[in-house]
């Protein structure tokens, strides 16, 4: 799994999952330690390397700003 976006904040987080989940593309939540210390370690979305391209191009329209850069 590959790292597609970092955020603190859930209901982004919960909004790109379902968006992904729309068209066939499983995301998993990492950094559950999040919850107990609060915005102080934000979480990471992960999803398969072989779907992150689609994934990176239906999380830009929801949060372009917490995508990390593409990797040449």
């Amino acid at each position: 799994m590959v790292e597609l976006l970092r955020s603190d904040n859930p209901v982004l987080i919960s909004a790109v999952i379902a968006a992904l989940a729309e068209v066939g593309i499983d995301a998993v939540e990492f950094d559950g330690i999040a919850d107990i210390y609060g915005a102080a370690f934000p979480r990471r979305l992960m999803v398969l390397e072989d779907d992150l391209i689609r994934a990176r191009r239906i999380a830009s329209d929801i949060c372009p700003e917490f995508l990390e850069p593409e990797r040449k």
